[in-house]
Parts: C-alpha cells; structure tokens; sequence
C-alpha cells in the first residue's frame, strides 16, 4: 500500500531588506505547524520578477500568501502592491503588509491598494515572532486561500 501525500507546503513569498527582520520571519515560519516553503526577496523589482516569474525566477512557485515590507530599496512595497493588485495573473495572492510603519496615510494607502491586512511590526522579538505566528495561523490554518 502506497502512503498517502500530504498536502502540498505552502509557498509563501516574503518581500523584505531587513535581514534580521526576514531571518526571524523565517524562523517563525519554520515552525509553523503546516509545511510552509518560503522564498526571500529583497527588493520590490525582485519580488515582482518572482512573481511574474521573469529571468532567473522562470521556474519560481506561485505564491500562496505574500508578506510585504513598504520601505523596500529599488521599488517600494507601495509600488509592488499597487502592481501585484492591477495584475490579473497576480490580484487573488493574499497580501499582508508586515511594516514598521504606524503612519496612518500608509495603512490607508495601503487597503486602499487592495491589501488582504496590514500589521505593524512590533520593536520587541518576542512580539514579533507572536506576530508572524499570529499572521501564519489566521492565513495558512484558517482562511481558505484561492
């Protein structure tokens, strides 16, 4: 008897120049209890790239959940959403802004542009990690994504 797959892992697609930042993301993630694969870009033209799977990112995985910093060098998080959500290939991929960001013009330039949540990253790592966790049971445990 040949054993059951699982499911498949969730890929998700985390846009973001702070290493820190992203290596706790990851950690966070890592520990999820569903199986998450996750694909780091730095800068809002590479993400982008990767998800118009352009260049080097031809065989990239369509993303089932995007985590995105606003302050991105190259094009910033505003522009990738804005982007992400005019595209007809790209607009149904859960967006979450995970920013430092508490300026209330960009939470509300932010769901004005289409995004799925908004959260502000907390200063403190064990708030963080709380954060992403909290970020990863209500996107990949709870909704149901398209």
């Amino acid at each position: 008897m040949r054993p059951v797959p699982g499911p498949a892992p969730i890929e998700v697609l985390l846009v973001e120049d702070n290493v820190d930042d992203a290596a706790l993301t990851v950690r966070a993630l890592e520990q999820a209890k569903l199986r998450n694969r996750v694909h780091l870009a730095v800068t809002g033209v590479e993400a982008l790239a990767i998800l118009r799977r352009e260049g080097r990112h031809a065989g990239a995985s369509r993303p089932d959940l995007i985590l995105l910093d606003l302050d991105l060098p190259a094009k910033d998080g505003r522009e990738v959403l804005a982007e992400i959500k005019a595209d007809d290939e790209l607009r149904d991929i859960p967006v979450v802004v995970v920013t430092g960001s508490h300026a209330p013009a960009d939470v509300v330039q932010a769901y004005r542009q289409h995004a799925n949540a908004y959260v502000t990253k907390p200063i403190d790592t064990k708030e963080f990690l709380e954060a992403v966790n909290s970020i990863e049971q209500f996107w990949l445990q709870i909704v149901r994504l398209p």
